[in-house]
């Protein structure tokens, strides 16, 4: 899970990276693009790895007095 937590930061680095390098105004109109079609996929992989979080959070709940805790392949 660690490996997944580091390309979560990762991606989210490069996101801001982009977006701070988008904010400057110097792009050209096709390096723009290129900025937004890159930070596209990364935000679209920044949130599947906030979903796949929110999930084990959600099996990581509490019934009946005991802690129920389901293995799932954070690859699928």
């Amino acid at each position: 899970m660690a490996k997944k937590t580091l390309n979560f930061e990762k991606a989210l680095s490069d996101l801001e990276a982009l977006v701070e390098d988008m904010e400057q105004g110097d792009l050209s109109l096709e390096d723009s693009l290129k900025h937004f079609e890159k930070g596209i996929g990364l935000t679209t992989e920044c949130q599947q790895a906030l979903q796949k979080a929110e999930l084990k959070v959600q099996e990581l709940v509490e019934k009946n007095g005991k802690l129920l805790e389901k293995d799932f392949d954070l690859d699928e």
